[in-house]
């Protein structure tokens, strides 16, 4: 298939809804899981002076941001069932709408305690922007050729976080206030919206809706987060990832005042979330050749490799912002290559469930990584060796689980796609 083709079409729904091509689709499902990114990441500069206005001391700044992530992983656990019962359409737009009415609540705010409950229930809300796109993927296509479009989103999605602190930081000098970030937020919800409602046709096929009973749905999930061949990919990702939101969480505190570079923080940021999407755009090349296990297996053995220097590099007095740097996007490359490839070898058993699986896994894969983050953050202790450490041991426990899921065996050979786009 090529970029152009149309691979969704209106499943039954009144009026005339012309079909998305896939360079579509993938834009599309990249930018909604990136108003996430784009929730988190903007607020990032304003940290301090969000801190200074609502009374928040130390650490607990980085709650914010953890409150949100913590929450959406609880949230994933209620979109795919419903979605899998009455669509994709109807449960992405109640997420769009509580995202949108959410972010105008936070920028309302009068204090801290307000603020971290508005974006708990922000994020609990929204979990359906982050748990669907999966889903809708894998409606359409599944193997190795899902780990293809899946990496194409991320290369997409990571634009996002790449240059989101660079707005943030803009919209406070312009308008003195980090309010106005919060009304950014709600404005790209809003435009998300029209362009889902008048370009997404549903992809949900009538014969794979599934009852809302909740044995079921509870089975489904379980069976989704259970079995052998999956489980390990989704915790192996989930700590990866907690590494990840460890330095999310810590990066405004970690190269302000650890490396005295606050005035560049927009541009390392966006030079390691840039590592990143070259990396994601790499993996859609060589996935369909060499199979996403062949590559992200490769990926995690490196990551470790790098996670040791980025350790030892923390460990002496003088480290400098010059290594850190480096190795921290060398490692947020190297995510590239192992977070699509991890999640679409653990959606490939669930066509008939995509939706209760992609919740079920998604709520494993935020809740503790965004836990492990919540914690690597706020142990912070004005030097990287906590966020190296930490690294250093996701990867390896990580490695643990994909050899169970593995049964001991890595570089499994390419899957082809089983599923056709369907006209």
């Amino acid at each position: 298939m090529n970029s152009g083709e149309a691979v969704a079409r209106p499943q039954g729904e009144p009026g005339a809804r012309r079909a998305i091509s896939e360079r579509s689709l993938i834009w599309m499902m990249a930018l909604l899981m990136a108003l996430n990114a784009f929730g988190i990441d903007s607020i990032l500069p304003a940290l301090d002076n969000l801190a200074t206005t609502l009374g928040a001391e130390g650490n607990s700044r980085q709650f914010i941001v953890g409150a949100y992530l913590i929450a959406a992983g609880f949230g994933a656990l209620v979109p795919g069932s419903f979605a899998d019962r009455y669509g994709r359409r109807p449960v992405l737009f109640v997420g769009l709408g509580i995202y949108i009415a959410l972010s105008i609540a936070c920028s309302l705010a009068t204090d801290f305690t307000t603020l971290l409950v508005l974006r708990a229930v922000q994020g609990f809300g929204a979990a359906a922007i982050i748990a669907l796109p999966p889903a809708i993927i894998r409606d359409r296509v599944g193997g190795d050729k899902m780990a293809r479009m899946m990496s194409l989103i991320f290369v997409i999605f990571l634009i996002v976080p790449a240059i989101a602190p660079t707005i943030g930081q803009g919209i406070l000098k312009v308008a003195g206030n980090w309010r106005w970030i919060f009304a950014a937020m709600a404005a790209a919800g809003s435009v998300m919206a029209v362009w889902v409602y008048t370009r997404l046709p549903e992809t949900l096929d009538e014969a794979q809706r599934q009852p809302i009973r909740i044995p079921a749905i509870v089975r489904n999930m379980a069976h989704s987060v259970t079995l052998r061949e999956t489980i390990g990919y989704t915790l192996g990702s989930a700590l990866v990832f907690g590494g990840l939101f460890g330095f999310i969480n810590s990066s405004q505190q970690l190269i302000g005042e650890a490396f005295g570079a606050g005035e560049m923080f927009p541009l390392i940021f966006a030079m390691c979330a840039g590592a990143m999407a070259i990396s994601n755009w790499s993996n859609s090349r060589i996935v369909e050749r060499f199979g996403a296990r062949r590559v992200s297996h490769a990926a995690l053995f490196v990551f470790i490799a790098v996670a040791c220097a980025q350790l030892w590099f923390a460990s002496q007095p003088d480290e400098s912002l010059w290594t850190f740097v480096p190795l921290m996007a060398a490692n947020m490359a190297l995510l590239g290559f192992i977070g699509a490839n991890f999640g679409s070898i653990a959606m490939e058993p669930f066509k008939h469930i995509a939706g209760a699986a992609s919740s079920a896994q998604s709520f494993l894969r935020l809740t503790t990584g965004a836990g492990l983050g919540a914690l690597i953050g706020f142990m912070y202790d004005g030097t990287a060796r906590p966020l190296a450490g930490a690294l250093l041991i996701t990867a390896v426990v990580s490695l643990v689980f994909v050899l169970f899921s593995e049964r001991g065996e890595l570089f499994g050979a390419p899957k082809p796609e089983d599923v056709e786009d369907g006209a």
